[in-house]
């Protein structure tokens, strides 16, 4: 059953662009972020309650709390940013799509992870199949790329990069519940800085947004990040980060069976380059310092 655990974790990460499309008509973005983490903290309270998990010390709080910064807080907050400063979610995607090949390059130069040919062909043909599945929902479509915005999508890229590097390097050895809640923890007083500076508070409370909300809590926020921060504790960094590649293809097919999206050829053949390049890069196992 473990080696579904990627699979399972990669259609549930691939359905937060679904969630939030369904919920932001209703709230703007950095409200609905502050109730999530406010929810998700509610639950990781409760499990870490039934399972008596131990919680941290001070130096490992601490670290939590960094990851919760960059894997959550600058991850969302920039995806979140860039789709609100008018940049299209397809190009938001494509530059947040570069992470496994940032992650890979700095657990090479960091951590002295190394990759074989073979896996750095697969995390190229990986970029191409999704450079091409989220490209071709962008044809004939015109768009100006604000810097601000752009620049929001790259602290994404590089928030999550380094997040996962950081849980890998100093996050291990910790109970996943108690860790996971001082990452929200972080998160969430982040998050009400930004919706406290940046936004008016409106919210519609609509059944669609109340639907959206607990997908994205109980869904993503919880069920979601476990897995990954067990991926991350069990396997290489390059290795459990090339797993994100498949999200794109498979957010374009989920917008084209729920939304009725149209797919181009190209789009079909960029899904089919993506699960090729993820079997490529994940057929030789990583070999670890």
């Amino acid at each position: 059953m473990l080696r579904w655990i990627p699979l399972l974790f990669v259609l549930l990460w691939s359905t937060g662009f679904i969630g939030a499309a369904y919920a932001l008509p209703w709230i703007e973005p950095f409200h609905l972020l502050f109730l999530r983490m406010l929810l998700t903290l509610v639950v990781f309270l409760v499990l870490i309650k039934l399972w008596h998990a131990p919680w941290p010390g001070a130096t490992q709080a601490a670290h939590q709390m960094v990851v919760g910064l960059l894997v959550h807080a600058g991850y969302l907050g920039g995806v979140f940013a860039a789709i609100k400063w008018q940049l299209p979610a397809g190009v938001t995607a494509l530059i947040v799509g570069l992470q496994p090949l940032l992650t890979a390059l700095l657990a090479w130069s960091c951590l002295g992870q190394q990759l074989a040919r073979r896996q750095w062909l697969g995390l190229c043909v990986g970029l191409l199949g999704v450079s091409l599945v989220l490209l071709s929902g962008l044809e004939g479509q015109g768009f100006v790329l604000e810097p601000w915005a752009v620049l929001a999508a790259i602290l994404a890229l590089l928030s999550i990069s380094l997040g996962t590097l950081y849980q890998k390097r100093f996050g291990q050895g910790g109970d996943l519940l108690t860790g996971s809640f001082y990452q929200y923890l972080s998160t969430a007083v982040v998050m009400l800085i930004l919706a406290r500076s940046f936004e008016q508070g409106e919210i519609t409370w609509h059944p669609q947004l109340i639907l959206a909300l607990l997908w994205l809590v109980l869904g993503l926020s919880v069920t979601a990040i476990l897995l990954l921060m067990w991926m991350i504790r069990q396997g290489a960094v390059a290795k459990v980060a090339t797993y994100f590649y498949l999200v794109p293809p498979l957010t374009v097919l989920e917008g084209w069976w729920l939304f009725d999206q149209g797919l181009e050829a190209w789009a079909w053949l960029g899904i089919l380059l993506a699960v090729s390049g993820v079997y490529m890069a994940l057929r030789q196992p990583v070999s670890r310092v």
